[in-house]
This record gives C-alpha cells, structure tokens and sequence, in this order.
C-alpha cells in the first residue's frame, strides 16, 4: 500500500475563479444509531471551541428544524466578514433509523451473519487485501469475530462445568435427564454474555459487529432500504437543490460531505444527483465532494458491487465536480492511500481521469503534542478528529472547508492556512 497521501488527478476541473460567498452543505453521517442527536452539538461545540482557540469572530448559528419528515435536520450559520466566511445553510440527511433497526435484530441473528460475512470475506481474499490497505482497520473488522469465538469458548467451557451439577456426574447433583440438563447447562453458558453487556457495548463490540455486517450485506446487493433511504437523499437534495439556484441568492459552492461510511453514502449521493440534474456542475454553483476518513473501500472492492464500481468510475470520470479523499494515517477506522483510480478495476473512463484528488489531514501537525500522545490508541477518538476543532493551524481544518471562502478545488490545492492559536487547550 502506498503511503504517500497525495495525488491529483491529470483531467481535474478548472478552477472557478472568485471565492464562496454562499455554500449549502450536505452531511452524511457514518454508521451510527444515535446521529440524529450527536452532530448538531458536535459541529456547534467544535465550531465554538474553534474559533476561541484562534481568536475569531463568534459564529451565529440558526436554530436546528428537522424536515422532509425528519429525513433531514437543518440550520444556518451566518458569514463572519471579519474572516471571510461564506454564508451557509448545513443540512445534515439522516439514515440512523436504519442503523438502529440492525441494532433489534436478534443478536443470534447478528452473530450469525457476522461469521457469514467474517469466513465469506476470508475465503474470497477481501479480508487479505483489507489488510493490505491498512492492517489497523483489518483488526477492527476481524475484532467482533475474534470476541464471538472467544465469547463461545468460555461459555463452552462454563457449560461443561456446570452441566455435571445438573444431570448425575455428582453425588449431589440434580440428577435432570440429558434432555433437560444439556439445553439448561448450554443456556447457563450462554447467559453469562448478557451480565457483560455493559462491558461489551464500552468496547464498541456491538456497533463494530453490526457495521461490518452492513457493509458486507452492502457489497452483495442485500440492503435495499439503505438503497431506498440513498434514493430519497437524492431526492431530497435535488429539491434542495433546485431551490437554491433558483433563489435571489443561489449558493456558489454546493459542498457534500461525507465522515467514516458517510464517505460511502456521500459518494453513492454525488453519483445520484449526476444522473438526476444533467446540467448540475455544468451551470451554476460548483459541485463539490469531500470524503473524511471514508469507508468506500469496504464496499467497492467486494466482487459483487458492481452497481458502485460504476458509479465510482463515473465520479472519477465527471468534470462537472470536484471530487478530495482525505485520509489519515493516524485514523485506524481509513484507508491512508488508498485510491479508486489505482486500487479497484473500475469500468472504462473514457480515459478521463478528474477525481478524486487525495490528501492526508496531517492529525500529527493539527494537534498539539499533548493530545495526540492521549488520542492515538483511541480508535475512535481518532476518528472523529476529521469533525473537530484544530488545535493548530493546518491544510486540514473542517470549518475552513465548509465555512470558509474557498472552494474545496482550492482549499484542497493551495490551503490559506489559518492563524496561530491564542490558546491551544480544551
């Protein structure tokens, strides 16, 4: 695997000359349950801490609505002339509802399909080349595996043990028949897993199972309700869309983003509105995707997903956006130098290629120190860095890229790098 985190496609749009004054944002969130009550505080916590730690101008944000029945949540924050600051509307589209269903299956049921899913990617090879792409992630993904197994092993073990209590291996045993003293010794052994719950769910074993069992159902084609929830993200923004460049004040930058699988999601979403709004990056604001810490190889190199190899290869083609992967080595949950156009067998291009461009986000250089010595093992903490605040002035900095007056064409090629903190602790 290649560890150097930067390229830049030959065909790559040409530059819009002048800068954002007016940007609608689309946030896809990754796999979590609880997205709908997490981002809004994150980005106004972050954005606050944010612009004290760099002695800027208090953002003012709008109130949160929810609409299109609660697919979406949206909120405006208003420009900061001191600073250059466009004007933008964020609107965050939701799809937790469906992370938090896999979350009722019968656990059973989960467990059953992870270990499909674990020996499937195994005997094909995908987890070999996983690996290859970032060893650190490939444990993530083999984690709940391991803990199912070990899991099973001791509550074995605990079976044998108590079944000789329970049928006539004691003299003060319950002498029970086989038929009862087997199941009721095996269900004693089981019952253990549900005392550590609390434990289990600490060590993200649940969350971990279930993400990786979504994106292997993803691969084979078996999701057709997150297929349906893309469907109606695309609607929802094209809505959006239409709207806004019909306005008195259209948006000059049409930004969506996409963190951790929300990379997956964002991708499928830009190829959606392709197809959907012919003249969409052709006329009018610039079309712009940014993926932070994406999940897309999880998905794109699986034998099956031949719907999202071609829709990749049409992003990867398309001048009509702007297409930057950022990754960090530092991240255990990404894919530091993996490339669309270099690591997957895409169909024809037509030899064009204008995407995407890749950058690392440098964690080791936005953070003091300090933080990171206190960060690195947490995988998850980690991970949400692409999200939060910069300790230090950087070429990566999510609020310069979402609220500041540069294209993400510019911001990815010829950052304008921030001031220097006036305190650079929480």
């Amino acid at each position: 695997m290649r560890t150097v985190l930067a390229y830049t496609p030959p065909d790559l749009q040409e530059a819009r000359p002048g800068v954002v004054r007016r940007r609608l944002v689309f946030f896809l969130a990754g796999y979590d349950p609880e997205a709908r009550s997490r981002y809004r505080m994150l980005f106004v916590r972050e954005l606050l801490l944010s612009a004290r730690r760099f002695g800027e101008p208090a953002p003012k944000l709008g109130r949160l609505s929810e609409e299109a029945g609660g697919l979406s949540q949206v909120w405006q924050i208003a420009p900061r002339p001191e600073i250059g600051d466009a004007a933008v509307d964020y609107e965050v589209l939701h799809w937790d509802d469906l992370v938090a269903r896999d979350g009722q299956r019968l656990r059973l049921v989960n467990i059953g399909l992870l270990v499909a899913g674990t020996l499937h990617a195994l005997m094909i090879g995908l987890l070999w080349r996983f690996y290859r792409f970032n060893h650190r992630y490939g444990n993530v993904i083999v984690y709940p595996f391991v803990m199912v197994v070990a899991l099973a092993l001791v509550s074995g073990l605990i079976a044998a043990v108590v079944h000789p209590h329970l049928g006539t291996g004691f003299a003060h045993s319950l002498g029970l028949p086989l038929a009862l003293s087997l199941p009721l010794a095996l269900a004693i052994g089981v019952a253990w897993i549900a005392a550590i719950d609390r434990p289990l769910n600490r060590m993200f074993f649940w969350l971990l199972l279930r993400s990786w069992v979504f994106h292997w159902q993803h691969g084979q084609g078996w999701r057709p309700d997150y297929e349906a929830r893309l469907d109606a993200f695309a609607e929802r923004a094209a809505a959006r869309i239409a709207e806004a460049r019909a306005s008195a004040e259209p948006p000059d930058e049409i930004l969506l983003v996409g963190h951790s699988t929300g990379g997956l999601t964002a991708a499928e979403l830009a190829a959606r509105l392709l197809d959907r709004m012919p003249d969409l990056g052709e006329t009018g604001p610039v079309l712009s995707l940014a993926t932070l810490g994406s999940a897309l190889p999880l998905v794109v190199i699986q034998p099956r997903a031949v719907r999202l190899r071609a829709q990749v290869a049409r992003l990867v083609a398309s001048r009509r956006l702007v297409w930057c992967d950022f990754q960090a080595p530092q991240d255990w949950m990404n894919f530091p130098g993996f490339n669309p156009v270099l690591d997957v067998d895409l169909p024809e291009t037509g030899g064009t290629t204008a995407n995407p461009i890749v950058r690392s986000a440098q964690f080791k250089r936005i953070l003091t120190a300090e933080t990171y010595a206190k960060v690195r093992n947490r995988p998850f903490r980690m991970h949400f860095q692409f999200l939060m605040a910069n300790e230090l002035p950087g070429e990566y900095d999510y609020f310069r890229m979402v609220l500041g007056p540069q294209y993400l064409r510019d911001r990815a090629l010829q950052p304008i790098i921030g001031p220097e903190p006036v305190r650079t602790r929480r």
